[in-house]
């Protein structure tokens, strides 16, 4: 069964960190092209970080660069976000989604980040 679960959401005061982990089954990470998407109420979903197959590479959303790593264990199976100098605006729910040309793309449930003081 194909899933992706993530999880290290919270509440954290403005400036903080937090670290989101993606714990992939039912297929390897390592072939897909692995991406964290955020959306806030009332706002569309938003790419925020790529790492793309084998880990080769990353991209990221003017907003979070400097601040957000994005990084994978293949061997775990696993992806993580590392958020740095968090911002009220960077408050939203946080998604896993795994990408791999002429396959179904998979997403999780989603983890709730709130900055705030």
């Amino acid at each position: 069964q194909v899933q992706l679960v993530e999880s290290g959401g919270g509440l954290v005061q403005p400036g903080g960190s937090l670290r989101l982990s993606c714990v992939a089954s039912g297929f390897l990470v390592s072939k897909y092209r692995m991406s964290w998407y955020r959306q806030a109420p009332g706002k569309e979903r938003e790419l925020v970080a790529t790492s793309t197959e084998l880990g080769f590479g990353t991209n990221y959303a003017d907003s979070v660069k400097g601040r957000f790593i994005i990084s994978r264990d293949n061997a775990k199976n696993t992806v993580s976000l590392q958020m740095d100098g968090l911002k009220p605006e960077d408050t939203a729910t946080y998604y896993c989604k795994a990408h791999r040309v002429k396959f179904t793309d998979y997403w999780g449930q989603g983890t709730q980040v709130t900055v705030s003081s």
